[in-house]
């Protein structure tokens, strides 16, 4: 039986994505306006969405040969390594974009975040599992009044390594004390759905426009537990639940 529900942040209760696709983007031009333009990176984010900021990063730049660029920054933003200039030169466009509360609260997931609400009058665990750092992560719940809807948070700064790695569904699970495999993760991507089974735990994927066509191709989950008409969540996740009352 489903005992916790585990919900996903970015794409899944708040459509970031579309925010950081388009930081990613204004960051590329910026670095290097004759490599791309903004509506090139974005289209690309979809086939690296829900990756780390270093895979991102790096993808972007190999596809639209940005490292020298990112080299000539690496000294002013007292960095390492050239990801980790455009990482930075990112960062700063997309905190300007999050610090808009209306930006965030246009963007907010509705029928995930209603699926939440029903969850966390239940009786069963809620958790946050998201690659986001904290900050950020407790400004976006702040903004659309979910913070107190989660029994446990864990983000980027809580593990060592991130999704598709199943480090945080397990670190949730133990300390919920439930064994993944009563565990439901709510996700949109492909990282986020391998790191929740890997981890034992079940899954339904609720696709966004940045995420169906990848989650269907994935082939990581049965299309039953594939969702992508918002409508037929309740449905979906009533099913699941059904399913896994009756093993032990």
């Amino acid at each position: 039986m489903i005992r916790a529900v585990i919900f996903d942040l970015d794409g899944t209760l708040v459509q970031t994505e579309t925010i950081k696709a388009a930081s990613y983007g204004e960051a590329a031009v910026e670095l290097c306006p004759s490599c791309a333009n903004v509506e090139e990176v974005t289209n690309a984010f979809k086939d690296v969405v829900g990756r780390s900021r270093q895979e991102v990063s790096q993808d972007l730049m190999d596809r639209f040969h940005l490292e020298s660029a990112t080299r000539k920054k690496m000294s002013k933003l007292n960095v390492r390594e050239p990801w980790e200039a455009f990482v930075e030169t990112r960062l700063r466009i997309y905190e300007k974009m999050l610090a808009d509360p209306q930006m965030l609260r246009s963007h907010q997931l509705q029928h995930n975040i209603d699926l939440l609400h029903r969850v966390h009058s239940m009786s069963l665990k809620t958790a946050l599992a998201t690659t986001s750092e904290r900050e950020p992560t407790n400004h976006i719940l702040e903004v659309l009044g979910i913070e107190d809807q989660f029994d446990l948070i864990a983000t980027a700064e809580d593990v060592k390594k991130t999704k598709p790695d199943p480090e945080i569904y397990l670190l949730i699970s133990y300390k919920f004390d439930i064994p993944p495999k009563e565990c439901l993760a709510i996700e949109d991507s492909p990282p986020g759905v391998q790191s929740a089974l890997s981890a034992g735990a079940w899954c339904i994927a609720v696709t966004t426009p940045f995420t169906m066509k990848v989650i269907h191709e994935s082939g990581l989950l049965d299309d039953r537990w594939i969702v992508d008409n918002p409508d037929a969540l309740d449905s979906v996740f009533r099913s699941m639940l059904e399913e896994r009352s009756h093993e032990s």
